[in-house]
């Protein structure tokens, strides 16, 4: 039986996990579900690295570019979705490949989501303009008077993660430690979930992620900045911080070369890919791993995969 089954493909960026969750949903029916928190979003689809055309057209996928990049994703909205899409893709009688590369994501979907609520439009505008009127350390300062334990565990600099804490607090008058302690809630408590995870060597990863940045800009990924930019968005969305495009965007401002450009980008590729790989060893528990990036061969998985569908 196979109706709650999930499986996941999880690793860094450029270690090929979008190509082996096409051939796993080929081989299998499946349909891939997007689990990357960049690749959510539209007119960026080349720095994104979204499943191409003829990905599209192997297999059905869903979950990719589904907001505009004046959109604020996060966690919440997408596990949201995510749960929707697995539970409509079980009523198909398929079965869901979630891939990504956004750790937090698939800890929500698999081990479960705080309980803490979204804070109403209210509280987070009432924040917001504090934090335009104070600054962070103001806000910060607040926030220990109220949650010693959580301002301790956060620099007063880091605007969200203080503003997150101090909006929690003003909304629902509990402490954002003490929701911390409070049980995990799963989402998807029937699913079963298959993982895999792909862990490259440092080396081998690097130089995928170079190779890559080169592909994206002879396909064109400046011009996919130059139209970011003309929507005059604000550099604090989501969209705006993708890898490539705050580097980019200081080379269409005239602020450094192409090439000094490229070279940042892929220094912060490397290290954000360093990254995920560390959380990807450390913290993802896995039903089989692979050692490498995944280069096209996925018999073995596929074997494994049928045992896992059977059971």
């Amino acid at each position: 039986m196979s109706e709650n089954r999930v499986i996941i493909i999880a690793g860094p960026t450029a270690s090929g996990k979008s190509a082996l969750a096409v051939d796993v949903a080929k081989a299998i029916g499946g349909v891939v579900v997007n689990c990357d928190s960049m690749q959510v979003y539209k007119g960026m689809p080349i720095l994104s690295a979204c499943p191409t055309a003829e990905d599209k057209a192997e297999v059905e996928h869903t979950l990719f570019e589904i907001y505009e990049p004046s959109f604020n994703g996060n966690v919440v909205d997408w596990l949201e979705r995510a749960v929707a899409e697995i539970k409509n893709i079980w009523r198909k009688e398929k079965i869901p490949v979630v891939v990504g590369g956004t750790g937090l994501y698939i800890d929500n979907l698999v081990n479960g989501t705080t309980p803490i609520p979204e804070t109403s439009a209210k509280v987070r505008e009432e924040v917001a303009q504090m934090l335009k009127e104070h600054g962070s350390v103001f806000v910060y300062e607040k926030l220990k008077s109220v949650d010693l334990e959580s301002a301790e565990k956060l620099n007063p600099n880091d605007k969200t993660r203080v503003r997150r804490a101090y909006e929690v607090w003003l909304d629902t008058g509990i402490k954002l430690s003490d929701w911390h302690q409070k049980p995990m809630i799963k989402k998807l408590p029937e699913a079963e979930f298959f993982i895999i995870k792909i862990c490259p060597s440092a080396d081998e990863l690097d130089e995928r992620c170079y190779t890559r940045f080169d592909k994206m800009i002879n396909e064109g990924a400046v011009q996919e900045v130059q139209r970011l930019l003309e929507l005059h968005l604000p550099n604090t969305l989501p969209a705006m911080k993708a890898l490539g495009v705050p580097e980019l965007a200081r080379y269409l401002k005239g602020e450094c070369s192409l090439e000094q450009a490229v070279e940042e980008a892929k220094l912060h590729t490397r290290q954000y890919a360093k990254r995920q790989r560390t959380w990807f060893k450390n913290k993802l528990k896995a039903d089989m791993e692979l050692n490498c990036c995944y280069a096209g061969d996925c018999a073995d998985i596929l074997q494994r995969i049928e045992q896992f569908r059977k059971s």
